[in-house]
């Protein structure tokens, strides 16, 4: 297994049809302790894992927030909503399976984002993204991206896969933005700018 990162380039793709990229964290108090530290990580933060797929420069779907199945045909697929960071290995996944994503979709973007009001990743600690090959049916990780923790952003682009005469290839993106908090379309404008 290796970490992924941008100066590493493109990584091809060649004989994986299906690709997970998974997101997890852990609660953190920041500075509280006693009952208000134990509220807080009782509670957690919520982080969510988006991916947009893109058909040239314009994003045309979106998997996550409550959006799992965006193409209605389980090529694009989000595990679903975890609200706390809670609990053991990955908190939220996204799959791609390339073969089923319609030929229009050029590139599909994987952010991170502190997208709820009141979430952000100040309140997460040890946050990072993990790569899977989930081509045949099992699961095996290939890879760690782990983001900055200085950031006092809330949105991270953390990964594009691209294809790329008729096969894909999975570049580490790893940066930080602003994305206002509530609003889908400047998650959408932020992946696009990645």
């Amino acid at each position: 297994m290796i970490t992924l990162t941008k100066e590493d380039g493109p990584a091809d793709l060649d004989g994986v049809t299906h690709l997970s990229i998974g997101v997890s964290w852990d609660p953190t108090a920041g500075s509280s302790g006693g009952v208000l530290g134990k509220l807080r990580r009782k509670t957690g933060t919520d982080l969510d894992l988006i991916a947009v797929a893109m058909q040239g420069g314009d994003p045309v779907r979106l998997a996550g927030l409550d959006s799992l199945d965006p193409m209605g045909n389980g090529s694009l697929l989000h595990s679903g909503d975890n609200q706390t960071g809670h609990g053991d290995g990955d908190d939220e996944t996204v799959t791609v399976e390339f073969a089923r994503l319609p030929s229009a979709i050029t590139s599909v973007v994987f952010v991170a984002a502190a997208y709820k009001k009141g979430s952000s990743f100040q309140k997460a600690r040890n946050i990072s993204f993990k790569v899977y090959d989930a081509t045949g049916g099992s699961t095996q990780q290939v890879a760690d991206i782990w983001p900055s923790l200085l950031s006092q952003d809330n949105g991270c682009a953390v990964a594009k896969a691209v294809r790329v005469n008729g096969s894909w290839k999975l570049e580490v993106i790893n940066e930080t933005g602003k994305v206002k908090q509530g609003d889908e379309h400047a998650l959408m404008r932020f992946a696009v700018s990645k």
